[in-house]
């Protein structure tokens, strides 16, 4: 309908340019947008604000002349003119309900488009070091990341997901030493235990894993513990092996996959650390100072330079994600998103500026960054800190085993990426309207449910794409409202991706639901006349089909019962 408006302005635009009211040689897009007071009708478009200056006119009486040169259209119930020259658009009821028969024309691909005509696309998410179970913040990560992935995908993009494990530096040393430690009897509460050892059960499960001899298989290797309580090497190797598959099926379990897993070390191994020095140092952007090496990040925009290689030969952390921009670069992704948590936010300035001194021919302002807040975990009212397995904090796997996989992906991607959202254990567990997964994915099943009854106690098949009856008759406000709600999906795909704000989708899910329930406690389908009962329930199947598309996006599940 959004469609058909603009159509219908841009026909008095041209009328207006023919006759020499507007100038031919500019052009002029309308801006329709959907109205939040309904007294103002559907849509509402202030180009005669916007035109009004090249017409010579007050807005108002361009908005005037425009409407005079609106084309008729059976679409269109009335128009207005409102305040200093708004034009609010009324359609007609029957073409709201029109939209049913184009979802269910379209099933799955309904609000799909081709946008993107298969740009390459590369996002970066959750991307933990491999030193323990995935904690609630790596879950939000996980969340947020898969679900613009298939916003992404849904918009005509080619998109690669990928992991990458900083499998290098000191936090691998703690772990080593860590699991060395429990190899040979000691606890965290011993004194010689390392000072920045980690503390969870799971150190244990690891220790005994390598002593037993067992082989672990991690994406693109496995590794088989050497028993040697003494030999660090092995076990560095063993324990980034052991965790890395942990945190696989703990993805698994979240229904996460990724196309590509990078390790930092190889990295190193290939040489890139040491040539992305080299072409920096060439470029002239380095200098030495206090035995340190140093990059002008200050020519880029940072508040200061920055230590590149420290006073003991070793690379702090921002130079070898430089290293790793690069590849994605020569990998020919000119758009990567990386999904990260706010801690990461300093780095973001780092890693563009060293990514201009390499003069790659990298654009600025590239790569782009989807940040996240933390996450706080509540039962009871009170927050939940603790987990056994991980020693000091809440895992991913531990809200899968207490609420399940949808609440926990729904919660976890309800709020915008930059506010910090408290995942509330008790609510997500509820099966009450309070709990939007829940209130959600009951609509959905209420609509099966019907349908079942259908067929039980009339005999009539309803086919899941199956347009019936006379939609002229889906005259109720609360019919148009909601054939309003459903044509307005195809939109928020578009700009929920091109925003990277998945929580839109779970937002107007919940919008969905709402109105649809309203309707259905307050007008049955099932009634007596046959064209009205098909043509409700022709509104009915578009509406699950809806809620199933926006939940598949979200990597949730439709339930047929609950």
């Amino acid at each position: 309908m959004k469609n058909t408006v603009t159509e219908l302005l841009g026909a008095a635009l041209a009328a207006l340019q023919s006759e020499g009211t507007l100038p031919a040689d500019q052009s002029f897009t309308p801006q329709v947008g959907n109205t939040k007071d309904k007294t103002h009708g559907d849509y509402a478009c202030n180009i005669a604000l916007v035109a009004a200056k090249a017409a010579g006119c007050p807005p108002r009486k361009l908005a005037e002349a425009l409407v005079e040169r609106l084309p008729e259209s059976p679409a269109v119930a009335k128009v207005e003119i409102a305040g200093p020259g708004f034009i609010n658009f009324f359609m007609t009821a029957e073409s709201a309900v029109s939209i049913a028969g184009d979802i269910l024309q379209k099933g799955a691909g309904f609000g799909r488009n081709n946008d993107g005509q298969g740009e390459k696309v590369q996002v970066e998410f959750v991307s933990a070091n491999p030193t323990g179970p995935l904690h609630v913040g790596h879950g939000r990560g996980a969340a947020i990341g898969d679900s613009l992935c298939r916003l992404l995908e849904a918009n005509g993009y080619d998109v690669t997901r990928e992991f990458y494990y900083n499998d290098a530096g000191a936090q691998i040393d703690n772990l080593t030493r860590s699991v060395q430690a429990r190899a040979k009897g000691l606890g965290p509460d011993d004194e010689s235990w390392p000072e920045d050892g980690y503390r969870g059960d799971y150190i244990t499960d690891v220790a005994e894993a390598y002593l037993k001899g067992e082989t672990v298989t991690a994406d693109d290797r496995g590794v088989t513990g050497k028993a040697d309580p003494d030999d660090m090497a092995a076990i560095r190797e063993f324990a980034v092996a052991y965790l890395r598959r942990e945190q696989d099926l703990d993805l698994k379990a979240f229904g996460v996959e990724f196309d590509v897993y990078f390790l930092e070390s190889s990295l190193y191994r290939d040489g890139k650390v040491e040539a992305t020095v080299e072409r920096l140092k060439e470029n002239g952007y380095t200098y030495e100072q206090d035995g340190a090496m140093w990059l002008r990040t200050t020519e880029f925009g940072d508040d200061k330079d920055r230590v590149m290689r420290k006073k003991d030969g070793g690379y702090t952390y921002f130079l070898p994600d430089v290293a790793y921009h690069l590849d994605k670069w020569q990998r020919g992704f000119t758009t990567v998103i990386n999904e990260q948590g706010a801690d990461h936010h300093s780095t973001v300035t780092r890693v563009r500026a060293g990514l201009q001194a390499l003069k790659a021919g990298i654009p600025q302002g590239w790569p782009d960054y989807v940040l996240h807040q933390m996450v706080m975990v509540t039962r009871s009212g009170q927050e939940v800190k603790i987990s056994k397995r991980a020693g000091s904090y809440v895992t991913v796997r531990d809200l899968i085993d207490e609420v399940g996989r949808d609440a926990t992906r729904f919660f976890l991607a309800a709020r915008r990426v930059d506010s910090q959202l408290t995942f509330d254990i008790d609510l997500a567990r509820s099966q009450t309207n309070e709990n939007p997964v829940y209130y959600i994915q009951y609509a959905h099943a209420r609509i099966c449910s019907v349908l079942r009854k259908l067929a039980e106690e009339h005999g009539v098949q309803r086919g899941r794409n199956e347009v019936a009856g006379n939609l002229s008759l889906l005259v109720l406000d609360e019919e148009k409202e909601l054939a309003n709600q459903l044509a307005k999906y195809p939109e928020l795909i578009r700009n929920a991706a091109a925003t990277r704000e998945p929580h839109h989708l779970t937002h107007y899910l919940r919008e969905l639901a709402g109105q649809f329930h309203t309707y259905y406690n307050a007008h049955k389908a099932l009634v007596d006349d046959v064209e009205l009962r098909d043509a409700r329930l022709t509104l009915y199947l578009a509406v699950r089909q809806v809620i199933a598309n926006g939940l598949d996006l979200l990597g949730i599940s439709s339930p047929e019962e609950m």
